[in-house]
Order: C-alpha cells, then sequence, then structure tokens
C-alpha cells in the first residue's frame, strides 16, 4: 500500500523520538553503573532498573497507540477512495441509456481513475529512443543519371522531435533527420489550384544556392485544395491509444487525452468514434459514439491510465475491426494511433505491422499515427506505419502542436485528396552538369516505378503543402565535383536533342483517392526564370532553404562548403515574412540553440594535470607558512 509522505514523515520521528528515549535510559543506565563504583547501594540500582523499564513500557505503549492510529487512517483514506469509484460508476449510471450504450464494459488495461507519474521525464540519453539513420543522397552526374524519382512526403515528426531534443540541450545523432519533414512542417504561400483541375498546383522557383558557390536551387512545391470541417462528410475514427506504463509521464498520456478533447470538439452529429486501449492486453473503451456526444467521449478519455507492458499489434488488430464495423461508404475511414512507439509485448515484427496496415488501406480505412514523449521512442516504426497506412505522422510534444495538428490541420490530417503520389525530374544535360535532391531518402522510387501504379507512394491532405529542394550545377559553372565523361554526348558539336531553354522536365503522377489508375501532369522549368541573387527569391523560398540547411548541418552533410550557423541564422531572419503563427520566429530560436550546441561540442575538455592516481578534483593543499 502506498502512504502519504506525511505518514514516513511521522514515523520518522518516531523512531528518532525511540532511538533518543533508549539512548538515554541506556546511558542513565550507565550513569547508574559509573555511581555504583561511588558507593550506590543495591537497593538503590535496583530502583533506577525498575524505573527504566518502566519508561520503556510506556515508550512502547505510545508507539503501538500511533501505529494503531495510522492503520486507523489508512483505512479511512482507503474508503475515501472507493467511494470515489462509486461516484464515478453512479455517474455513468446517471447518463441516459443512448450514451452508456457507447460505453464498453472497462477493459483490464484501464481503472477508474487516472494514475500519473509527477515526474518530469527530463533530458533522456538519445541511444535509448530509435532513430533511423539517413543515408544523404549524392551527387549525381545528369548525363549519366538524369532522371530522379522520389514519392512525396507531409510527415512532420522529424521536425517535431529535434524541437524537443534542442529545448532539452541535446543535438540529433548524425544523420537521423529526415530534411523533408522540416521543409513540410511549414506552410508555403503555394496558389490554390483552380476549380476543375488537379487536387493540388504546382510551383517551381529558380535562385543561386545558398550552401555553395556556382550552384542553383531549386525549389518545387504542390499546394492541396483546401476544404472546411463542415464540408468534410461523415468521419469514422478509432483512436487506438497506449496506456501502457511507459506512458504514464506528464508529456505522454496526459497531453494525449487532452490533445483528443481538441479534436473531438471539431465533430459532429454524423462522426463516429471509437476507442481501443492497449497494454497488456486491448480493449474496446468506446463503441462507435456519436462525434457531438462531448460528454460521453470527455468521460471515457478521462477515466485511462498508464500501466502494462505494450502489446500493440493485438490493439491494432481490434481498431481494424471497429474500423470495418462503422465503416462509412464514401466518408472518412481512419484510425488515429496514439503512442510514444514502445512495442515490447506481442507482434513486433515491423514487416507483419506493414503488412496488416497495407492491407487496411486497401479497403478505405486510413492510418495516422501521433507520437508522444521519449524514453523508449520509436520514431521509425511510427514514420513506416503511417507512410504504408495512407496517413500522416506527427511528433507532438506540446499543446500547441496538439491544436496545429488537431483542429487548424485538421482537414489535412483526416481527408486524403490525392494518393500514390509521386515526382520525377528530368534534368537537361546540356545545362545542368550535377544535382542533388535534398531529403526524402527513405522515399527514393526506381525511375520504372514512376509509370507503375502498383508502386506505393505517399499522399496528400486537403490543405497540405508539399516542398522539395534539388541543388544543382551548370555545365559552364566548373568545380564539378565529378570529372567530365571521355566519351559520350559533346554539348559543344551544335547537333544537340536537348532545349537550350529548358534545365529540367518536370513529371507528377497521382491517383484520386476512389481510383486505381493515375493521372499525369508535366511542366518544364525554363532557365529564364531563374533570379540573379538569393536576395531576389521569395521568402518562401529563402525561408524552405534555410530550414533544409539546419537539417543539413545537424546530419553533418558534406555538400556544404560555403555555409555555416552564421550564414543559416541570417538567410533565416531574412526570411520570416507574415509570420502570423509564430512558426518560423520559433524556428529562428531553434538555429541560434543549435549553433550554440554544436560550439560547444565542437570544444571538448582537455586536462592540463596528469590525473595519474590522483583523485579528481584535485585535494586542496595545506596553505604553508
Amino acid at each position: 500500500m502506498r502512504y502519504p509522505s506525511s505518514v514516513f514523515r511521522h514515523k520518522a520521528h518516531l523512531s528518532f523520538v525511540v532511538s533518543g528515549l533508549t539512548l538515554a535510559i541506556l546511558l542513565g543506565l550507565s550513569g547508574c553503573s559509573d555511581k555504583a563504583a561511588e558507593q550506590q547501594t543495591p537497593a538503590e540500582l535496583a530502583a533506577q532498573a525498575k524505573l527504566a523499564a518502566e519508561q520503556q513500557a510506556v515508550l512502547k505503549q505510545s508507539v503501538e497507540l500511533n501505529e494503531s492510529a495510522e492503520r486507523q487512517a489508512n483505512r479511512q483514506r482507503d474508503a475515501a477512495i472507493a467511494m470515489h469509484e462509486q461516484v464515478s460508476s453512479a455517474k455513468l449510471r446517471t447518463m441516459s441509456a443512448e450514451h452508456r450504450a457507447y460505453i464498453a464494459q472497462p477493459a483490464a488495461s484501464i481503472s477508474a481513475a487516472p494514475t500519473l507519474n509527477g515526474d518530469w521525464p527530463g533530458a533522456v540519453p538519445p541511444e535509448r529512443n530509435r532513430f533511423e539513420k539517413q543515408v544523404q543522397n549524392g551527387i549525381m552526374v545528369a548525363g549519366e543519371i538524369p532522371v530522379s524519382t522520389f514519392a512525396i512526403d507531409v510527415d512532420t515528426g522529424s521536425y517535431t522531435t529535434l524541437r524537443r531534443m534542442l529545448q532539452e540541450g541535446r543535438l540529433p545523432l548524425k544523420g537521423t533527420l529526415r530534411v523533408e519533414e522540416m521543409l513540410n512542417y511549414f506552410s508555403y504561400d503555394y496558389p490554390q489550384p483552380g476549380k476543375n483541375e488537379a487536387p493540388f498546383s504546382v510551383t517551381t522557383e529558380l535562385a543561386p544556392s545558398p550552401y555553395n558557390d556556382d550552384m542553383m536551387l531549386l525549389r518545387i512545391g504542390l499546394k492541396g485544395y483546401e476544404q472546411s470541417k463542415a464540408e468534410l462528410g461523415a468521419s469514422n475514427l478509432v483512436f487506438l491509444l497506449d496506456v501502457s506504463g511507459s506512458m504514464a509521464s506528464p508529456d505522454k498520456l496526459p497531453l494525449l487525452q487532452t490533445a483528443l478533447k481538441m479534436l473531438t470538439q471539431q465533430l459532429d452529429a454524423q462522426d463516429k468514434v471509437s476507442i481501443v486501449v492497449y497494454a497488456g492486453a486491448a480493449g474496446v473503451v468506446l463503441d462507435g459514439a456519436a462525434g457531438n456526444d462531448t460528454q460521453t467521449l470527455n468521460y471515457a478519455l478521462e477515466q485511462l491510465s498508464a500501466d502494462g507492458s505494450t502489446n500493440g499489434a493485438q490493439g491494432i488488430q481490434l481498431a481494424y475491426q471497429l474500423a470495418q464495423k462503422h465503416f462509412v461508404e464514401g466518408g472518412i475511414n481512419r484510425v488515429i494511433l496514439a503512442t510514444d512507439g514502445d512495442f515490447n509485448v506481442g507482434t513486433t515484427n515491423l514487416n507483419e505491422l506493414i503488412d496488416l496496415v497495407s492491407m487496411q488501406k486497401q479497403q478505405g480505412i486510413g492510418l495516422t499515427t501521433l507520437g508522444f514523449g521519449m524514453g523508449d521512442y520509436n520514431d521509425h516504426l511510427m514514420e513506416q506505419l503511417a507512410d504504408k497506412g495512407n496517413g500522416q505522422y506527427a511528433y507532438i510534444d506540446s499543446l500547441n502542436e496538439a491544436r496545429k495538428v488537431l483542429v487548424e490541420q485538421l482537414s489535412a490530417t483526416l481527408l486524403t485528396i490525392a494518393k500514390e503520389v509521386k515526382v520525377q525530374v528530368e534534368f537537361n544535360p546540356a545545362l545542368v552538369a550535377e544535382y542533388r535532391l535534398i531529403g526524402y531518402e527513405n522515399r527514393a522510387l526506381a525511375r520504372e516505378d514512376f509509370n507503375n501504379d502498383k508502386v506505393d507512394a505517399g499522399e496528400i491532405g486537403a490543405g497540405h503543402t508539399v516542398t522539395a529542394l534539388y541543388e544543382l550545377r551548370y555545365v559552364d559553372a566548373g568545380n564539378l565535383a565529378n570529372d567530365k565523361l571521355r566519351y559520350g554526348y559533346n554539348p559543344k558539336t551544335g547537333n544537340e536533342k536537348y532545349s537550350r531553354d529548358e534545365i529540367a522536365y518536370l513529371k507528377l503522377r497521382y491517383q484520386l483517392p476512389d481510383a486505381t489508375q493515375s493521372q499525369l501532369l508535366s511542366y518544364p522549368i525554363r532557365a529564364d526564370q531563374r533570379v540573379k541573387s538569393l536576395a531576389q527569391a521569395s521568402d518562401d523560398f529563402r525561408f524552405a532553404a534555410a530550414v533544409a540547411g539546419l537539417g543539413q548541418l545537424l546530419n553533418q552533410s558534406h555538400y556544404l562548403h560555403q555555409f555555416d550557423y552564421n550564414k543559416l541564422s541570417a538567410l533565416t531572419r531574412s526570411a520570416l515574412g507574415e509570420d502570423t503563427s509564430g512558426y518560423r520566429h520559433e524556428f529562428m530560436q531553434l538555429v541560434d540553440t543549435a549553433a550554440a550546441l554544436a560550439q560547444t561540442q565542437r570544444a571538448p575538455i582537455k586536462k592540463s594535470f596528469d590525473a595519474g592516481d590522483k583523485p579528481f578534483p584535485p585535494e586542496d593543499k595545506p596553505h604553508q607558512q
């Protein structure tokens, strides 16, 4: 049984009193012994011994009375807790029959009241978390491999996990940042797609690169059409919530509960909400409640507590069963997984989980993943599951982030407007000597995958923006990273089949949500659209370059030759624009923090003395007179 801290202080005080009185008695007896040596009579010694025995008996009785009072107080506390549970049960019984129909029988993994750990976890050693290392894209020779193909990505988790690390005073491990997720955390002022056109617009911009002299930076931007919550139609949402013991800290389950309350406030009567929890076992907490039944939804969320190990696979299967049960034809059907990513019981094989998620995607049920906390966080698992589930991966590190993802961007989080979106860029070897795609390492596709509709790609949600950056070097720039070829096409012969007006040709494929065949879009990228200096580029262009620059610096990219934190800071401050939400200013602060942390790591502690067997720190030497 757990006792209040006051009880422990009381017991410690009693122990101190007992020890003090016993010591006093012993000292008194010792004094008697000493006095006996000074002509004390046997009768006097006997009287003193009797007095000491009586004092010990009184003290023992006092301790027993205090212990009895303590047990009585504990019984009263237990009775109060039981009364609280009865009141909670009575509250549930007084709910209408319509409300009670949605509340499932309590699962083994939840209790009547939350049990939270009041200690903030603080900075966690990064090696306990799992972040997959990315092998950065290399510099490609346009004359050898002129075509670059990749799937889009709308995830943002890599940026928010980085933000938490920097705020905790530590840098990410080398190569673990996904730069595209940093880029796509921010919104850019891309034009809205026109009516009766593709579900997203396409924008390109070309300007000198801030990273290397004599190189250019090409920005490709997509913007999905926007749709309000009222226009989304009916939603069938299943919250799959991790309530294992690792979720007990304040930045995990309590934050999750508040975040989901924010989301449910956006729902209405046509929406259905179910809740599945999992720890050592999985259970149904809510089965198809109406989206506007705020009382039922809040009550169900408030009853969650964290305990046990994590059987995530069993919970996923149960969540998909509920999603199928309440499936809405023509509506949104989505499982929202919220966890710290610690799957340690049951089926933990990543391939098996991905196969399950991919199969359900084909049935029209998507998967969104929300990450919480640090400690044993599995970033790679969360990202991969969302990618295969036609969903978005976001990391929630604060209430502000919860509001951004689940309120401001709710339509983008829930509604997919285009799926299997692929990008292919063909560079003109007559003008472009080399190019490098920044980020999207784990989204790379083979050239032939572009025309294969069976190859999985990325999705765009309503209102989503997607940004990709290429750094490229023109043929006449010099300082090439690769030697020129001895054999092959010579652009100086005059017999060119390439246009001198285009640096590249951009193609995109996408499928509408209910379609199985893709549609093709194509756009030439002209050389004359470039601006002469980086300062002439748009604020969005320069800010995107700054975000990608931070990611590359922290990944310790060896392709940045004329770029450092000082130039990054100046570039960021020049591109803040109209930052109404403050996200760009927050990024500016993170740049300064990252620069300071990087500087401290570049200055290792040097020992100025040979410690040998000497203690550290050295002992003070006595002052010589």
